[in-house]
C-alpha cells in the first residue's frame, strides 16, 4: 500500500500541472505537432513548482505535511480545472491519438521506433539505479537533504542557520548550506509524505520523472516548430543521452537537473512566444523564469540571460545589432578586468581560469560526447542563420548563457558570489540542453530545401543578367 500511495503522489504534480495548462489553452498545437508531448512535459515541470508552493502556504498557516493537507486541495483543484475545461471545450479526444508515423518512409519508421525503444530503455536503467541506490552524492546529503529529513520529521519547515549562528544558541537546525531554497527539500518531503515512511532512495523518484518531463517538452518543441518526427525523436535523444545528465538522475540529489529543465523551459517557451506572440506563452516563461531562483540561488542569474531573447524579440532589426554591441563590449569588459586587480561587493575577482580542466572536461572527457564539437561546427557553418529570425532570440539567450558560464569559469570568486561554486560542467548544464535545442533548429534551417519555382526564379534572373 505504501508504494501506491508514493505512485499517486508522484503523479499528482503531473495531474496538477497538465490541468493548469488544460484550462489555459496551452499549448495552442495541433496534437499530432508536438501539442501533447508540450503538455506533459512542461505539466509536470509546471505541477511540481506548484506543489511545493503549496507545502510552503500550509506550513506557513501552521499546519503539518500530510496527506489530507498537502494532497487534497491539489487534487481538489486539478478536478475543478478539468471540469472547467471541458465545459469550455479544451478537453478533446484528438489530444489523446497516437502519434502518426505512417506518413514517414519505411526506414525512418523502423528508426524512430529504434530511437524509442533504445530511450525507454535507457530511462528504465536509470530507474533502477534510483530504485536501488540510497542517498549518495556528497552535497546531496550535506546542503539539500538534511533540510527534508528534519522538515519530514517536524512536519514542517523550519529554519536552518550557519555554523556561527548555530553556535550561539540559536533556535535553528544546521547544515553546509542553510540558505539554500526549500524547492528540492519539500520534493523529497513529498514523496517521503506519499510513501508513509522516511526513504532516502524512494524520495529521489522526482529526478527520473523530471528527465522523462525534459524529453517530453524538447519532443514536443522540435515538433513544434516543424521537425520531422525523426528529427524530432533524435533531438530528444540528444538530450537523454548525454552523459552528465544521466548522472544528475543516477546520483540523485543535486539540484542542477531540475535547475537545468526549469531553464530550458522557460527558454523554449520564450522562443515559442517569438515566433507566435501568444500571451500564454509568455506567461508559461515567465512563470518558468522567476521560478528559477526558488530552485537555486544561481537561478536568478540564469533567469536574466533570458532577457536577451526579449530584446532581440521586441527589436527584431537593431535589437540583434544592439545586444551584439552589448556582447562585444562585454567582452572587452572581461579581457580588461583580467589586467587588473578588481574588487566587487568586497570580493577580489582574480583571473584564475584553468584552460586544461576546461578543454578536458568539454571535449575530452565523457561528461557530453561529441556536444560541443557539434555546437562549434553548426555556429561556423550556420553563423548567418543564428543571427536572424527566427533562431535569433534564442541565439542571443545562448551566446549570454556562454558569458555566464565563462565569467564562472574564470573567475572563481565571482562563482561563489552568484550562488554556485559547483564544478562547472554541472554549473554549464542548461547551456548544453539549450545548445542541442538550438542545434537542431539550425540544422533544419541549413537543410531546408529550396523550393523549385524559387530555383527556377533565380536561374531565369542570372540568365537576364548574362
Amino acid at each position: 500500500m505504501d508504494y501506491i500511495g508514493l505512485t499517486l503522489g508522484l503523479v499528482l504534480p503531473w495531474l496538477l500541472g497538465y490541468s493548469v495548462l488544460l484550462a489555459l489553452g496551452w499549448p495552442v498545437a495541433e496534437p499530432d505537432s508536438g501539442g501533447i508531448a508540450l503538455r506533459l512535459g512542461y505539466g509536470y515541470v509546471i505541477g511540481t513548482l506548484l506543489l511545493t508552493a503549496w507545502m510552503r502556504a500550509v506550513s506557513a498557516a501552521g499546519m503539518h505535511f500530510g496527506w489530507l493537507t498537502t494532497s487534497v486541495p491539489p487534487f481538489v483543484l486539478t478536478a475543478l480545472l478539468i471540469v472547467w475545461a471541458w465545459r469550455h471545450g479544451r478537453v478533446s479526444s484528438r489530444l489523446f491519438g497516437a502519434i502518426s508515423l505512417r506518413s514517414l518512409p519505411r526506414w525512418q519508421r523502423f528508426l524512430w521506433v529504434g530511437l524509442a525503444s533504445w530511450l525507454v530503455l535507457r530511462i528504465a536503467s536509470l530507474a533502477i539505479e534510483v530504485a536501488w541506490r540510497p542517498l549518495y552524492p556528497w552535497n546531496a546529503w550535506t546542503e539539500w537533504a538534511t533540510k527534508a529529513r528534519v522538515w519530514y520529521g517536524l512536519g514542517h519547515i523550519v529554519p536552518f542557520a550557519g555554523a556561527s549562528e548555530w553556535l550561539t544558541g540559536a533556535p535553528a537546525y544546521f547544515d553546509a548550506a542553510p540558505g539554500n531554497p526549500a524547492t528540492v527539500p519539500l520534493l523529497q518531503v513529498w514523496s517521503c509524505v506519499a510513501l508513509g515512511r522516511w526513504d532516502d532512495s524512494a524520495m529521489n523518484w522526482p529526478w527520473l520523472l523530471t528527465l522523462i518531463a525534459l524529453a517530453l517538452s524538447a519532443y514536443g518543441a522540435l515538433r513544434d516548430r516543424g521537425s520531422a518526427p525523426l528529427v524530432a525523436l533524435g533531438g530528444c535523444w540528444l538530450i537523454v543521452s548525454l552523459p552528465l545528465l544521466d548522472v544528475q538522475v543516477a546520483l540523485a540529489g543535486y539540484p542542477d537537473l531540475m535547475l537545468a529543465t526549469v531553464y530550458a523551459l522557460a527558454a523554449l517557451a520564450l522562443y515559442r512566444w517569438s515566433v507566435r506572440r501568444d500571451w500564454r506563452d509568455a506567461c508559461v516563461a515567465v512563470i518558468l523564469a522567476l521560478s528559477c531562483p526558488l530552485i537555486k540561488h544561481s537561478g536568478a542569474f540564469w533567469a536574466m540571460t533570458l532577457v536577451p531573447g526579449v530584446v532581440a524579440t521586441l527589436l527584431p532589426g537593431r535589437g540583434v545589432k544592439l545586444l551584439g554591441f552589448a556582447l562585444g563590449a562585454g567582452i572587452l569588459v572581461l579581457l580588461a578586468l583580467t589586467r587588473w586587480d578588481t574588487a566587487f561587493l568586497g570580493r577580489h575577482l582574480d583571473f584564475e581560469p584553468s584552460w586544461r580542466s576546461l578543454i578536458a572536461g568539454f571535449l575530452l572527457l565523457g561528461n557530453w560526447h561529441l556536444l560541443w564539437y557539434a555546437a562549434i561546427a553548426l555556429a561556423v557553418v550556420g553563423s548567418r542563420h543564428l543571427v536572424q529570425r527566427p533562431l535569433a532570440p534564442l541565439a542571443m539567450i545562448a551566446a549570454a548563457v556562454l558569458i555566464l558560464v565563462f565569467i564562472v569559469f574564470a573567475y572563481p570568486a565571482a562563482g561563489a558570489w552568484i550562488g554556485d561554486s559547483t564544478a562547472l560542467s554541472r554549473f554549464a548544464l542548461p547551456l548544453a540542453i539549450v545548445l542541442v535545442f538550438l542545434g537542431v533548429l539550425l540544422w533544419n534551417e541549413l537543410t531546408k530545401h529550396v523550393p523549385a519555382n524559387a530555383i527556377a526564379s533565380t536561374a531565369a534572373a542570372r540568365v537576364a543578367d548574362a
